[in-house]
């Protein structure tokens, strides 16, 4: 019975099922299930399997630098500029839902990283669609597609995602081209598609990231902070941390010798 019953199996495209399928009919006849109970823990048993290959395909595509950066390992207690709840909040990802922005602000080291690649991680846990790159790549893919005559179709992928995370914005400053076609991403994701933002540089110095256009700069500002939550953050880099604490013990066993 059992070999007839992998081969429907397999016929429905049911695969995971029919992998799990012995240890199933072991464990229902040695628990006496009822007909309903075996039916229903084999549909959950496919359920569960396929919802996990998804999941994991929505996060190889999301393209996230690393998959450890989560809200739950994140040190509140050392970043103490941003508050637990406001991410929290965050994390329901209605933001996504009201198509909504998040920005943050801050010098390095601080959690920006994280805390993007935190919420992306929860949206592609929620089924929402995620792209994450950093302000570099995407010019770059910009520019590349503008010489191969392709910039429509980069321009029409990079509005698909519900959630556009953008990392690293005003590390490396761009030229006013390039200002250009990071202004038409924004400008084409306005009010119909959220995106995430990182930048080291307060809003008034976006106009020197952007090819000293300030137009432009100020265009794009308005568009992005106009629905968006602008989360700030301040303090020493976590990266660094305990290093002062060594520089200032070196420092008074070197006055003590």
């Amino acid at each position: 019975m059992s070999s007839d019953l992998a081969y429907y199996l397999k016929r429905l495209r049911l695969s995971r099922l029919a992998e799990r399928l012995e240890p199933l009919l072991q464990q229902a006849a040695g628990e006496s299930w009822s007909y309903e109970t075996f039916l229903t823990t084999m549909l959950e048993t496919e359920v569960f399997a396929r919802d996990q290959t998804m999941l994991e395909r929505r996060v190889k595509a999301a393209q996230f630098p690393q998959r450890d950066k989560t809200l739950e390992n994140f040190d509140f207690s050392f970043q103490v500029s941003v508050k637990k709840q406001v991410l929290l909040h965050l994390a329901s990802l209605r933001f996504i839902q009201e198509k909504r922005n998040v920005i943050f602000l801050g010098p390095p080291g601080t959690g920006k990283t994280h805390l993007a690649i935190a919420l992306g991680l929860k949206a592609a846990q929620t089924q929402y669609k995620v792209l994450f790159t950093s302000a570099v790549e995407i010019v770059t893919q910009l520019l590349a597609a503008e010489e191969s005559g392709s910039l429509a179709q980069t321009l029409r992928h990079l509005a698909q995602p519900d959630l556009l995370i953008i990392d690293e914005v005003g590390y490396i400053p761009f030229a006013r081209a390039a200002a250009n076609l990071f202004f038409q991403v924004v400008n084409q994701r306005y009010e119909t598609g959220s995106m995430i933002l990182t930048s080291n540089r307060a809003f008034s110095s976006w106009g020197e990231i952007f090819g000293g256009d300030v137009v432009v700069a100020a265009a794009m500002i308005d568009r992005l902070v106009h629905h968006a939550e602008i989360i700030s953050l301040s303090g020493n880099s976590y990266r660094l941390r305990g290093q002062e604490k060594l520089t200032t013990e070196t420092t008074l066993e070197k006055k003590m010798a």
